[in-house]
């Protein structure tokens, strides 16, 4: 089945490569299957990096800058982090660093770093994630023994662990999106028109959205429902579409030198997988603006502008009203919104709640599309 940028997958396969061994190598005096000898583990960590150096080298220049883009969102952050005595990061501190980078650049909650209040915010430390046990055991493994030795991760571990759970991601929806094909009964192999390259990925979009309830498998089903959101109309699918057709003209335009002005456009599955990379990357940030109208809603039902709401304002909300609130007082305590001690009654705090996981409008196997945190925005500030 064709996968979208072969050499990507090189790319990060170098990558992830040389995170896994160098950690492993750092933390114990051989890698395991490589011999007894510390020699022996060197020089494997030396073919791999330069293997990724290679490859950076023969045209990755997208996958080098994407690596230095890492780096340069995560570096101030990983400055600020308590360090072990070999002035790494220890496991606590990974933790935070890559939910902190995916919650604030792309809008991603990873299942497993959730926060207060949300279902299975039950790990500890990166190994756990259940994306790296499923696709990355190998990983897994050298994760382990880095922690086994107490030996912590450097700054170009954590920019390649990063990059590595952020492509493992971008996979699961290049499997949506062959879903996407097939619904539209396409096949991967074939080159789409623009107007089926605006179809699929319409359909992409409302996979994407129903999350894990999403059926892959039913083509007429699928059509029929999209048909009939179209058809309604509304202010939802209009945005989708114009998310979806704004992405296209991106990539268009990104790659005019490659188009040919005499002919009607086509797109390969390859094209299309780039497409779906960069919204998986923006969809969150897109998505934020209706947080933002949420907050503006919840923010005049504060008489105080303490950043708290009665409780009895935010359950009566009129029918005209855009939003209503219905969360019982138990959930809002479970996730840290329910005031009990205000002074007048008890109160919702307006930040909690907008975190909390019913405000998440998108899930996956792997990770959740929520409210973009504006305190962890504040505290980059303060690290830098």
């Amino acid at each position: 089945m064709a996968k979208a940028g072969g050499n990507k997958s090189i790319a990060y396969l170098a990558a992830l490569s040389f995170f896994m061994f160098s950690s492993a190598v750092s933390a114990s005096p051989s890698v395991r299957g490589a011999g007894d000898s510390r020699i022996s583990a060197e020089k494997i960590q030396s073919r791999l990096n330069e293997a990724l150096a290679s490859v950076m080298r023969g045209g990755e220049d997208a996958g080098a800058k994407h690596l230095e883009t890492i780096e340069a969102h995560i570096w101030q952050t990983y400055q600020a982090l308590p360090k072990n005595d070999l002035g790494r990061l220890p496991p606590k501190g990974v933790r935070y660093l890559v939910h902190n980078y995916f919650a604030r650049e792309h809008g991603w909650v990873i299942k497993g770093l959730e926060p207060l209040g949300h279902q299975n915010a039950n790990v500890s430390a990166v190994h756990d994630l259940s994306v790296l046990q499923d696709k990355a055991p190998a990983l897994v493994e050298s994760l382990l023994e880095a922690r086994r030795a107490d030996h912590g991760l450097s700054l170009s571990d954590m920019v390649a662990m990063v990059a590595a759970l952020e492509r493992l991601i971008l996979d699961e929806s290049l499997t949506i999106l062959e879903a996407a094909y097939r619904l539209n009964l396409f096949t991967p192999e074939e080159p789409l028109s623009e107007l089926d390259l605006h179809s699929v990925l319409q359909s992409y979009l409302l996979l994407f959205k129903q999350g894990e309830k999403a059926d892959l498998v039913n083509d007429p089903r699928h059509r029929q429902r999209k048909n009939l959101i179209a058809n309604r109309g509304g202010q939802t699918w209009k945005q989708m579409v114009d998310f979806e057709s704004d992405a296209v003209k991106n990539y268009d335009y990104a790659n005019t030198h490659k188009s040919n002005p005499f002919e009607q456009a086509s797109y390969s599955f390859e094209d299309a997988s780039s497409i779906v990379e960069g919204m998986a990357h923006s969809y969150g940030k897109w998505q934020n603006q209706e947080c933002h109208e949420m907050k503006d809603a919840l923010m005049s039902m504060d008489p105080d502008g303490t950043g708290r709401v009665p409780l009895p304002m935010f359950y009566s909300q009129s029918q005209t009203d855009v939003y209503h609130f219905s969360e019982s007082t138990d959930y809002l305590k479970q996730v840290g919104a329910y005031d009990g001690s205000a002074a007048g009654g008890p109160r919702v705090r307006i930040a909690n709640y907008m975190l909390g996981p019913s405000n998440c409008i998108a899930s996956s196997t792997y990770y959740s599309i929520c409210c973009i945190s504006e305190c962890e925005s504040l505290l980059n500030q303060l690290e830098a």
